[in-house]
Order: structure tokens, then C-alpha cells, then sequence
């Protein structure tokens, strides 16, 4: 057996993921998986850099999942850091790696994004049987999609997510969203997720695949709220199978509500309040352009490659 550490920081949250790993089997079990949302991505999109504030949040997160680490023994060799769209896209994310460097011990990776497209391909499908996948992970700055069977044929990230589209379009400097969107900022939002899937399609063929798998937060909320849970529960969500009819009506009950409306869904995380209704129009678009009638959702992603990656190398040597 041996322990690992994968911390995935994106845009609206961090995640730590301490697993225990099998060697005969190869799957992970988990030790503590927890998520803080932090928002290093705040403003990003207008101002092309991390504010202070942002960084403070993660940087006391970060404080928080060391401890974690050192209490499970995971020396800094089987420590793997990711950080996704909002660091590539800052002109101050050496503010950030230092402070990472300085809590953790250890560099983070400012991952392209057909790298964090294959990471998630492998965290969301290790468990699931044989069959052509189409994979798309729904963050905050960016949404990948991966098309394979067993292994990679296709990945595509783009500039489309709940915290970038809310910003762009709902709130314009990040601040709550409390009424409604209006019929011309769906519109806006709309307009701009078709884009950027016509630029996904380019390389990935998004109506191919046997199954459509989806990831993230956004993608689990809207689950969880079509499920009609009382408590958010990973393992009613994990494989749970969402009809493209339910991810509509769930779109269009966020969309509608107001931000009280939204924050009194039960399973509705407070960081995720403002951003799941711009979420939730990019899986109804996603589903809608592939032509799937269900999507599986997975609570697994690239938190789990990440972990599986680090498992593998230490098993090499």
C-alpha cells in the first residue's frame, strides 16, 4: 500500500485527495477528500491578475491540507499539486507558486489544458466498464472535454465556466448575483457556450460517444438538485444517470431563481450560490450539442488522476 496527496486548485475551489493505494488492483481509497471554495479565479477574466484577497483565501486552505498531509505521513515525493485555469491565465501566478512553495514544500503545476483534460479523463473513468467515453469537466475558468476509450483519442479545453461566464455576463465584477439573469444575458451566456463548443468540436467529436460522463461541481449540484436530495450525498450522486429532460428543468429552475431562492436549495453550497446557474446552461448546451440523452456523473475527476498519477510513479521506483 502506499499513500499519496493530490490537490487540484482551480478557479473556484481547491481540493485535497489523501488516498491509499492498492497495489494488486490499482484503484484508490480514499483517507480524507475534502474542498474548500476559495475563488483564486475572482476578477481573472477583467483584470488578468489574482487579487490579494483571492490568494490570502487559498493560501489559508493550503495551511489547512498541509496539516492534513503530514497527520496521514505523505512525504512531499508523493505530493502532487495542480493548479488549472485561473493561474494560467494571471500575470502574478508566481505570487502564487511561492506561497504554495512556502506552505507545502512543494512546486505547484500550472497544467495546459489538454493536460488537465487526459487527468480528468483518467480520475472520472478508471472505475467505470469498457466503453467509449466522452468526458467533460464543467469548472470555474475552463471546461475540458476528452474523448477515448481506455485511453485519450481527443481533448479540448476552453474558455467557458460558471465563475468566468457569471462574471462576464451576470455580476461583471464578481459581486453577488441577486436577481434573476435577464432573457438577454441567458441569451449572451448561450452564445457564448455555442462558441466555444464549436471550437471544442473542432477537435473533439462531441456527439460520438457511447457515454457522456460529467464532472465537477456544477455537474454534481445540478445532479443532486434533479435527484430531489434532502443533504448533498456523494454516494447517491456518484454513477447516478441524469436525464437530459431533468438537467432542462433544473437549468431553468436555477435560472429563474433568485440568489435567496438559490442559496436555500439543501444541497446547494454557499460558494457555489452565484455561479451554478451559468454551470448548469453549459451542461444542458453540453448535452444538448451531443445529442446525449443522459449524462453519468462522476464525483470522481481530476482529482483522481491526479492521485492515480502519483501512485503510478511511486510504484516505478
Amino acid at each position: 500500500m502506499t499513500t499519496v496527496a493530490a490537490i487540484d486548485c482551480g478557479t473556484n475551489s481547491i481540493r485535497l485527495l489523501v488516498a491509499r493505494t492498492d497495489r494488486d488492483t490499482g484503484l484508490l481509497t480514499d483517507l480524507d477528500r475534502r474542498m474548500e471554495i476559495v475563488r483564486l479565479g475572482q476578477g481573472v477574466d477583467r483584470t488578468g491578475r489574482l487579487a490579494p484577497q483571492a490568494l490570502e483565501r487559498t493560501f489559508t486552505a493550503c495551511r489547512a491540507y498541509a496539516d492534513a498531509i503530514r497527520a496521514h505521513g505523505v512525504p512531499p515525493a508523493r505530493v502532487r499539486f495542480v493548479a488549472t485555469s485561473a493561474t494560467r491565465d494571471a500575470e502574478n501566478r508566481d505570487d502564487f507558486t511561492r506561497g504554495v512553495r512556502d506552505i507545502l514544500g512543494v512546486t505547484p503545476e500550472v497544467v495546459t489544458g489538454d493536460e488537465e483534460a487526459a487527468l480528468s479523463f483518467t480520475g472520472a473513468t478508471r472505475e467505470l466498464p469498457g466503453d467509449s467515453y466522452l468526458v467533460t469537466d464543467i469548472g470555474g475558468g475552463s471546461t475540458e472535454f476528452v474523448l477515448g476509450t481506455g485511453a485519450v483519442r481527443a481533448a479540448r479545453s476552453v474558455d467557458i465556466g460558471c465563475v468566468r461566464l457569471t462574471e462576464r455576463h451576470l455580476t461583471g465584477d464578481g459581486g453577488v448575483v441577486t436577481n434573476p439573469p435577464t432573457a438577454a444575458q441567458i441569451a449572451a451566456m448561450t452564445a457564448d457556450i455555442d462558441a466555444a463548443l464549436d471550437l471544442a468540436g473542432e477537435r473533439v467529436p462531441l456527439a460520438e460517444a457511447g457515454t457522456l460522463v460529467g464532472l465537477a461541481g456544477s455537474v454534481t449540484t445540478v445532479a443532486a438538485i434533479a435527484l430531489g436530495l434532502p443533504a448533498y450525498d456523494p454516494g447517491a450522486i456518484h454513477h447516478a444517470r441524469i436525464g437530459v429532460e431533468q438537467v432542462r428543468e433544473t437549468t431553468d429552475r436555477l435560472l429563474a431563481a433568485t440568489h435567496a431562492e438559490r442559496a436555500a436549495i439543501p444541497v446547494m453550497h454557499p460558494g457555489r450560490v452565484d455561479v451554478i446557474g451559468a454551470g448548469a446552461l453549459i451542461l444542458r448546451r453540453v448535452m444538448e450539442r451531443a445529442g446525449a440523452a443522459e449524462v453519468v456523473v462522476s464525483e470522481h475527476d481530476i482529482l483522481d488522476g491526479i492521485a492515480y498519477g502519483v501512485a503510478e510513479r511511486a510504484a516505478a521506483h
